[in-house]
């Protein structure tokens, strides 16, 4: 049965064709956004003593904070897919031009047969020493699943000639079947590196915590803020009272709370202060 036949004989199958094509890539980028924002977030959290949950994000504030650190990474996987798309097709109009198709072939299965042995290779890595795994090697795993797949299906355009017939179903099934894997190791990889960048980025606060915006809190009522370096003095009157304390940055504004940081905070004896956003202090900022 020929594609032509297959899609005649089921509109459906040129639908699957077309989710196949582009609702993989479109799933794959958002949910590598958000995950790799909750796992960012947890990292980060979890070095600063804290649990993610507390922040309250939302799931666009995942994604928000996620971009910043794959502008990077995907613009990179962008250049590489350009430069693959050319050269696939440089090397697809070589052989239906007859020329150098043996030579293609060869190269197409040797190419796969490397990337499968790589693959292989970084995956009994990541599982017999995994302390010692770069964060990366999922990666090169991911790459060496496409380059097989890429080299096999090179392999049989040069061997016949061609590109193989095959029924919308088939195809769909073949890139599914590849993409969900490459997705599983997209995931395991972003993991390992949101960690690694939200370890970075708690550490970060550590050595830059003078940099974030200086913040003054008023309250009517004690506080009883028991952080080093914060300090509280009394600027209302007998009928009047109000506290003021010095001596805290703002982290972050988020699910309806505040959180300080105290002057020469630290990742190991630092404390974070979480207050509410509300009428019952003010808050005041500055450089």
């Amino acid at each position: 049965m020929t594609e032509a036949s297959g899609d005649e004989r089921s509109p459906w199958s040129r639908l699957l064709g077309v989710v196949s094509a582009i609702g993989p890539p479109i799933t794959v980028a958002t949910g590598l956004l958000f995950y790799f924002g909750w796992a960012r977030a947890d990292a980060q959290a979890s070095d600063m003593g804290l649990d993610e949950s507390l922040f309250g994000y939302a799931a666009q504030d995942y994604i928000l904070i996620s971009i910043n650190a794959l502008y990077l990474p995907l613009v990179l996987l962008l250049i590489v897919g350009v430069l693959w798309l050319a050269v696939d097709r440089w090397l697809r109009r070589q052989i239906d031009e007859d020329r150098h198709r043996t030579l293609t072939a060869r190269i197409a299965g040797s190419a796969a047969l490397v990337a499968v042995v790589i693959a292989f290779i970084s995956l009994l890595v990541a599982f017999l020493q995994p302390s010692r795994t770069a964060i990366f090697a999922p990666y090169v795993m991911a790459a060496g699943v496409l380059v097989a797949a890429w080299g096999i299906r090179l392999r049989r355009h040069a061997r016949l000639g061609h590109a193989p017939s095959l029924t919308t179903e088939e195809r769909a099934v073949e890139v599914t079947l590849v993409l969900s894997l490459v997705t599983l190791l997209l995931f395991w990889g972003t993991a390992d590196y949101a960690q690694a960048v939200g370890r970075g980025i708690a550490e970060g606060f550590e050595r830059n915590v003078q940099f974030l915006p200086r913040a003054e809190v008023y309250s009517e009522k004690p506080l009883g803020i028991g952080a080093d370096a914060v300090e509280v003095s009394e600027v209302g009157t007998g009928e009047q009272p109000l506290y003021r304390y010095d001596g805290l940055r703002l982290l972050v504004l988020s699910g309806g709370r505040f959180f300080f940081l105290n002057d020469g905070w630290t990742t190991e004896n630092g404390t974070v202060i979480v207050l509410p956003d509300d009428n019952s202090i003010r808050v005041e900022f500055g450089r």
